[in-house]
């Protein structure tokens, strides 16, 4: 039996199968002719319950054969999504009607994808092209099926929309609200958001180095820093709207106090960083403070000070949008999450929270790229 190879995520998926298959019906026909009554000819599976089987059962039985592993990871990709997409699209119309088959085929093909993301994992391709296609390719995959699965159960189990609405109407409001979402962007991120970030980390690196200068500040700021970072946000929030009032002026200040501190932190830490061999080498060529801070200690800094920036890309949006919940105008992600919500427009507010953590996403993607090249040297970015 050479020409078979094990995995247990197919051979899951084939019982999972075989159980559906025993167990019969997918849903509830009394409930799926209350919601349909026209639903005798076209009852929801009923000509592609075998179809979904089917394909599931073909992709795990291919999987257990020895096959390239590209091969066998194309016809994982097609049976495992073809049998989702009919899931999903059999139960439209008929929400809340799935029975114990629905959600076992639907862990069948979950299984299958996972094995699927399992061979291309495994894959070390010698060009840079399709290494960079498979980096894409695997998260890609795997954030699909957290969507797939939500669809899934929200719509079988007939979950109420006011409690968790699916990934489809949640898309469906993203695309109706696009001015909405632009202005709020616009006042949130491009205003509050990039000033509060530009300036807190200029401020803390620009008093880090005063800091590292000066050994009284160093000793005095560090433990000021560290009470000032635990602060809480519902707490600084509205003390400075107060001063700085409505508009965006108050949550940018919000977002310096975030970003400050880490970035002080951090910078200094990293100024210490290098080695006492390097220093006294550049002592050696009698190198004063400013030449061996720009050509030694802070490119030792870098991925210290990276590491703050990358935190404070995610506090920075929080920081925001939260100050957005004690005073704003009519416009703002927080403002538009804490209105809404009162309205119970449940899936205006998860369009927001899908547009806020996109924008963190990017946020967060651009300042490790900048980090990439930057800190080029590092053996963390030469491993990778």
């Amino acid at each position: 039996m050479t020409w078979l190879k094990p995995s247990w995520q197919a051979a899951l998926a084939f019982l999972l199968c075989l159980a559906a298959l025993a167990l019969g019906a997918m849903s509830k026909p009394e409930v799926a002719a209350l919601a349909q009554p026209t639903a005798t000819i076209a009852y929801p599976y009923m000509g592609a319950k075998g179809l979904i089987i089917g394909l599931l059962l073909i992709a795990a039985l291919v999987s257990v054969v020895k096959l390239t592993p590209i091969v066998e990871a194309i016809v994982l990709f097609v049976g495992a999504h073809a049998a989702a997409w009919l899931l999903i699209k059999g139960i439209a119309g008929f929400e809340g009607t799935a029975l114990a088959p629905y959600f076992l085929l639907l862990a069948a093909a979950w299984l299958l994808a996972w094995r699927c993301v399992t061979l291309l994992s495994s894959l070390r391709p010698s060009e840079s092209a399709a290494r960079n296609a498979l980096r894409l390719v695997i998260p890609a995959i795997f954030g699909a099926w957290i969507l797939i699965i939500w669809e899934a159960v929200t719509r079988g189990a007939g979950i109420p929309f006011i409690l968790l609405p699916p990934p489809s109407a949640i898309g469906a409001r993203i695309a109706n609200s696009l001015p909405i979402l632009g202005s709020d962007v616009r006042q949130t991120i491009f205003k509050a958001v990039l000033i509060g970030y530009v300036v807190g980390n200029l401020a803390g690196f620009v008093v880090a180095i005063l800091a590292d200068r000066v050994p009284f500040l160093r000793r005095g700021l560090l433990p000021i820093g560290n009470m000032v970072s635990a602060l809480p946000i519902i707490g600084v929030a509205p003390i400075m709207v107060m001063w700085f009032g409505f508009d965006w002026p108050s949550k940018a200040a919000v977002v310096i106090i975030m970003t400050f501190f880490p970035v002080l932190v951090n910078t200094v830490a990293g100024l210490a960083a290098s080695g006492h061999m390097e220093r006294d080498l550049m002592r050696t060529y009698a190198s004063g403070y400013w030449p061996t801070l720009l050509k030694l200690r802070l490119p030792a800094a870098m991925p210290f000070i990276f590491n703050a920036l990358k935190i404070n890309s995610t506090l920075a949006l929080i920081g925001a949008i939260v100050a957005e919940f004690f005073g704003t105008p009519v416009v703002g992600m927080g403002f538009r999450i804490s209105t809404e919500v009162g309205r119970m427009n449940i899936d205006m507010v998860w369009a927001e929270i899908a547009v806020a953590a996109l924008a963190g996403s990017v946020f967060y993607g651009v300042v490790a790229l900048i980090e990439r090249a930057v800190t080029f040297w590092h053996p963390s970015v030469r491993g990778g």
